[in-house]
C-alpha cells in the first residue's frame, strides 16, 4: 500500500474511533436519562478535537481511460489537464501555460492576447490549431473540415473545466487528422442545486478588462447551464485593441436512468486591431509600433447542437451527435508587406482603400456512435463503431474594394474580385475493436474509410472561367493498430501506428493571380503516425515518455514552369514529402512534502527532427530543391519546466519556456529578407509566474506575471494571414483575476 494512502487510512481509523465515542456517549446519556441517573455520574465527558483529512496532488497531468464514453483510449497517448490543478493565466488563456505538461505543443502567438489558440505538434503548422481536431465537449468546432479547418470559434478558458489532447494515432475514430484531437470539456451545472451562479472578473496590464458569469442547477429531469462573457484589451502593440464576446447554452434532459439528450449552443465573436507586421529593423527598434492601425479582423462563429446518450443495455451505448458551425470570417485590411506605409493621399487627403473579405461558414455534422462489449472465445472485447456524415458550404468573398475610412467597416464601394463556393460532402465509416488477450495485454486494430467530394465553383474576375472548376475527390481506406501492456499497476508500456490525411482546402486552390496555376491533379496530403511510450505512476512522481514517426506526403507548394511561348508561370502542386521524428518527455515529480508545504517540479521536453524527405519549390527564376532541409515552424527543441509550491490552499508556479529556431520557409532562408516576409524565427526563453489562493469554497484568487523578464520575441513568420513578416508576441504583463461561487 502506498504511503499516502496509510496516511489517510490512519485518519479515516481516528475519525471513525472519535465518531463512535461520540456514538457510544450519547447512547449512555440516552441510557442515563432513562433511568433518571446521569451519564456523568458514571463515566467522564470529553471533548473530541476535530480531524480534518486533506490531500493535494503534486502529479497534475492524467491519462484517459481505456474505455471513454464511446472511444477506445487503450494504447494512445492522451494527456488530461484540469485547470483547477494548476496556475495559469486562463484570463488571457496563455497557451504555453494551459498546456505546459503537454510535450511538444508549439505555439504560435498571431491573434492578440487572449482572442485564439494556435498549437501544433509533431512539426505541423500551427495556424489556428488547423491539423487538429478540435472539439468543445466532444462537438466539432473547426470552421470547415475540407475547406478551411482553423478553429475560429474560440471559448473563454474561465468555461472550461479540462482539456483533453490525444495524438493522432486515435485518429480512425474522431477524424482524419494528423495532429489528433483537441477537446475542450466546459464546466457543468451542480446536479445537487436549484441554482448556482459563479463570476470569475479579470484586470490586467494594457487595459485588460474581462468578466465571466454563469448560471446552472437542476430541476427535476432537468438540468441547465449558461454563461455569458466579455473581454477588452487595449494590447501590447500600438493599434492592437480587440474586444471579444462569448455565449452558452445547455439544456440536458434525463428521461431515464439509461437514456439522456443534451441541446447545446455556443457562441464566441470578437473584433481585434491588426497592428501590421514589421521588419526586422523595425522589430529591433520598438517591438510596440504599429504599420497598420485600419486594419481588423472580426470571427463570429455558432456551433449549435444536439446529443442523444442512451445506454441500450449494459454492454451496448449508443451515442448520436448533430452539430452545425455557422458562422463568418471578416476582414478588413490594407494587405502588404511591412516597408508599404498606410498613408494619405495627398492629391486626394484620403487614405487608400481598404481590401474586405468574408468567409460565410455552413458545415454540418451528424455522427452515430455504438460502443458493446462482447466475448470472443475466451477473449474480452469491446467495439467501437460508427458513421459520420459531413456537408460543408464555404463561401468565400474576397478583394472587394472596401472604404477609406479607419473603423471596422465591411462596407464595399466595388465588387468582390473573388466570389467562390467551396463545398464537400463526405461519408465516413469507421470500427475499431480492442481486445483484452491477458489481464495486462490489449490490441487494439481499426479502420476508416473515406469518401467524399468536394467542389469549387464561382468567379475570379482575373482568371479565365473554363480553367477555374476544380473537384477534389477524398477517397482513402485509413488502418490503424494500437496496443498497451501493463508492466504492473504502476506502468505500463503502449504505442500504435494509423494511417491519416489532410484534404486540400480551399487556400490551396485559389489562383492568386492571372499568372498562376492551379494543378487539376491535386493530392491530398497522406501519411501516417507511429509511436511507441512508457508510462508510469509512483507515489509522488509521474513519467511519460514517447518516440514518434510522423509521415506527412504530397505537401503542397509551387514551381516555376514555362509556357509553350517561353513565359514563365506558378504552378501550385504538391512538391514534396515530410518526415517528423523524436521523443516528447513529461516528468512530474514531488520534490519535497511536509505538514504544510507541497513541493513539485515538471520538466515537459520534446526534441523533434522535421524534415524534407524530397520536393523542391519555385525562387525566382528557378525551381530549388528543398531536400533535408527543415519543415516550417517545426522547432528541435521544445522545454517548458515549472517548479510549484504549496503552503494550505495557495500555490505559486515558476515555469521556464524555451523554444528553439525554426525558419519560415522550405528553404531555410538564412538571413530576414528587407521586409521581414521570409528568414529565420530566432530561439526564446520565457519565465513565467503564476499564483492561485482558494479561500474557502467560494472565493478563487489568480494572479499572474507573465514574461517575467520582459523578453522582446516572436514565434512566426506567417506567409499569409495576417501578413508576412515579424509579427511580436507580448512583454511583460500582469493580470489578477478573482473568482467568486454561490
Amino acid at each position: 500500500m502506498k504511503k499516502s494512502q496509510i496516511r489517510i487510512d490512519y485518519a479515516l481509523i481516528i475519525a471513525m474511533v472519535a465518531l463512535a465515542g461520540q456514538l457510544y456517549a450519547q447512547k449512555m446519556t440516552n441510557k442515563g436519562e432513562a433511568g433518571n441517573k446521569p451519564v456523568s455520574d458514571s463515566l467522564p465527558t470529553r471533548t473530541l478535537s476535530q480531524v480534518t483529512v486533506k490531500g493535494v496532488k503534486p502529479v497534475v497531468v492524467e491519462s484517459l481511460p481505456e474505455v471513454y464514453g464511446t472511444y477506445l483510449m487503450g494504447g494512445k497517448r492522451s494527456e488530461v489537464i484540469k485547470l483547477a490543478d494548476v496556475d495559469a493565466n486562463v484570463a488571457e488563456k496563455t497557451p504555453r501555460q494551459v498546456f505546459a505538461r503537454i510535450p511538444g505543443v508549439f505555439v504560435y502567438d498571431m491573434d492578440g492576447t487572449g482572442n485564439q489558440i494556435n498549437i501544433a505538434t509533431r512539426g505541423l503548422d500551427p495556424h489556428r490549431s488547423w491539423e487538429n481536431n478540435i472539439r468543445q465537449n466532444g462537438v466539432i468546432t473547426n470552421s470547415d473540415m475540407y475547406g478551411y479547418p482553423a478553429s475560429h470559434y474560440s471559448a473563454p478558458m474561465e468555461s472550461i473545466e479540462r482539456v483533453e489532447f490525444v495524438r493522432g494515432t486515435a485518429s480512425l475514430q474522431y477524424g482524419a487528422q494528423f495532429g489528433g484531437m483537441l477537446n475542450y470539456v466546459t464546466k457543468r451545472a451542480d446536479s445537487t442545486r436549484r441554482f448556482g451562479f459563479e463570476t470569475v472578473n479579470s484586470v490586467g496590464s494594457y487595459g485588460l478588462l474581462s468578466t465571466y458569469n454563469a448560471i446552472g442547477g437542476r430541476v427535476g429531469k432537468w438540468t441547465y447551464y449558461a454563461y455569458y462573457y466579455r473581454r477588452h484589451s487595449d494590447g501590447y502593440r500600438q493599434n492592437s485593441r480587440s474586444d471579444a464576446e462569448a455565449q452558452l447554452g445547455r439544456l440536458h434532459y434525463q428521461a431515464n436512468e439509461r437514456l439522456g439528450i443534451t441541446a447545446e449552443v455556443g457562441r464566441s465573436t470578437y473584433t481585434y486591431q491588426i497592428p501590421g507586421p514589421l521588419t526586422d529593423a523595425m522589430f529591433a527598434q520598438d517591438p510596440r509600433q504599429s504599420t497598420r492601425s485600419r486594419n481588423y479582423f472580426n470571427p463570429d462563429i455558432y456551433v449549435p447542437s444536439i446529443k442523444v446518450d442512451w445506454q441500450l443495455s449494459d454492454r451496448t451505448r449508443l451515442l448520436w451527435t448533430t452539430s452545425a458551425v455557422l458562422g463568418a470570417r471578416n476582414s478588413v485590411q490594407l494587405d502588404a508587406f511591412a516597408t508599404v506605409p498606410d498613408t494619405i493621399n495627398r492629391a486626394t487627403g484620403q487614405y487608400r482603400a481598404r481590401q474586405v473579405d468574408i468567409d460565410n461558414f455552413h458545415s454540418y455534422t451528424t455522427e452515430v456512435r455504438l460502443m458493446h462489449q462482447y466475448q470472443l472465445g475466451n477473449v474480452n472485447a469491446t467495439a467501437a463503431a460508427g458513421v459520420q456524415l459531413i456537408s460543408t458550404d464555404l463561401h468565400r468573398r474576397q478583394q472587394g474594394a472596401g472604404t477609406t475610412a479607419s473603423d471596422f467597416d465591411l462596407t464595399l464601394t466595388s465588387p468582390f474580385r473573388r466570389d467562390l463556393h467551396f463545398r464537400t460532402k463526405n461519408l465516413a465509416a469507421f470500427a475499431e475493436s480492442q481486445f483484452h488477450l491477458t489481464n495486462r495485454l490489449t490490441v487494439s486494430p481499426g479502420i476508416r474509410i473515406e469518401n467524399g467530394q468536394t467542389e469549387m465553383r464561382g468567379t475570379i474576375t482575373y482568371y479565365q472561367p473554363e480553367n477555374l472548376p476544380t473537384d477534389i475527390s477524398h477517397k482513402f481506406a485509413l488502418l490503424g493498430v494500437n496496443a498497451q501492456y501493463r508492466i504492473n499497476d504502476a506502468v505500463k508500456v503502449y504505442g500504435g501506428w494509423a494511417q491519416a490525411y489532410r484534404p486540400v482546402i480551399f487556400k490551396d486552390i485559389i489562383p492568386t493571380s492571372v499568372y498562376e496555376r492551379i494543378d487539376k491533379n491535386l493530392k491530398d496530403a497522406y501519411g501516417y503516425n507511429a509511436e511507441v511510450g512508457i508510462e508510469g505512476r509512483w507515489q509522488g512522481l509521474h513519467l511519460n515518455l514517447t518516440v514518434f514517426d510522423l509521415l506527412y506526403r504530397n505537401r503542397l507548394g509551387t514551381l516555376l514552369l514555362t509556357n509553350t511561348d517561353g513565359t514563365n508561370y506558378i504552378f501550385r502542386t504538391n512538391i514534396g514529402d515530410s518526415r517528423s521524428t523524436g521523443v516528447e518527455a513529461l516528468i512530474e515529480a514531488q520534490l519535497l512534502r511536509t505538514e504544510k508545504i507541497l513541493i513539485s517540479g515538471f520538466t515537459s521536453t520534446a526534441y523533434n527532427n522535421a524534415r524534407y524527405l524530397n520536393g523542391q519549390v519555385s525562387a525566382g527564376t528557378e525551381n530549388r530543391t528543398v531536400k533535408g532541409n527543415q519543415v516550417e515552424s517545426a522547432p528541435r527543441w521544445t522545454s517548458r519546466n515549472g517548479v510549484t509550491a504549496r503552503y494550505g490552499s495557495a500555490s505559486l508556479t515558476l515555469q521556464y519556456s524555451y523554444v528553439s529556431e525554426t525558419f519560415s520557409d522550405a528553404l531555410n532562408t538564412p538571413t530576414a529578407s528587407a521586409n521581414g516576409a521570409v528568414g529565420p524565427v530566432p530561439s526564446y526563453a520565457l519565465v513565467d509566474l503564476n499564483g492561485t489562493w482558494r479561500i474557502g469554497r467560494q472565493l478563487t484568487l489568480r494572479g499572474s506575471v507573465n514574461n517575467l523578464l520582459n523578453k522582446q520575441y516572436f514565434t512566426k513568420r506567417p506567409t499569409f494571414y495576417p501578413g508576412p513578416g515579424v509579427w511580436p508576441s507580448d512583454g511583460r504583463s500582469a493580470v489578477l483575476t478573482v473568482g467568486l461561487t454561490i
